[in-house]
């Protein structure tokens, strides 16, 4: 299981380096080129929530960005450290369940990119993780 951690001011600029560096280990781990868009995607609204929401809360802290190949999966867990109301965790799917209430656009816009999401919110922040399908020589193929 590789893991790669970025972290990055709360400006919206970074979003796009983000995206880039997200799609660019998708790609590496062996996402779908066909998923890679809805990588990007997915990975630019949770950090530009994230990025907002430090701007709102907490300009001085970094976002911070974690990038796993875990078990033939490609995982993104993107989480900020602004303060949060809702504590309750709650899992969202783009696979026929059920989506909970929550505010935003940009979490319903996720759910349906990604291929499996989870959000939790907690009292010190917000964490979205979300995967997709990955072959497990991903590596191998694209070296």
């Amino acid at each position: 299981m590789a893991t790669v951690e970025l972290t990055f001011s709360a400006l919206p600029a970074h979003v796009r380096t983000a995206r880039l560096v997200a799609t660019a280990i998708a790609r590496r781990t062996g996402v779908a080129e066909e998923i890679l868009d809805e990588v990007r995607l997915a990975v630019g609204e949770a950090c530009s929530r994230a990025v907002e929401a430090h701007r709102l809360h907490c300009p001085d802290e970094p976002v911070r960005i974690e990038l796993r190949d875990d078990g033939g999966r490609f995982e993104v867990t993107v989480t900020d450290v602004a303060p949060s109301d809702d504590v309750t965790p709650r899992v969202l799917a783009a696979n026929g369940n059920p989506m909970p209430e929550m505010a935003g656009l940009g979490l319903a816009v996720i759910a349906g990119l990604a291929d499996d999401v989870e959000v939790l919110p907690g009292p010190k922040g917000m964490c979205i993780r979300m995967s997709w399908p990955a072959s497990s020589n991903g590596a191998a193929a694209t070296a």
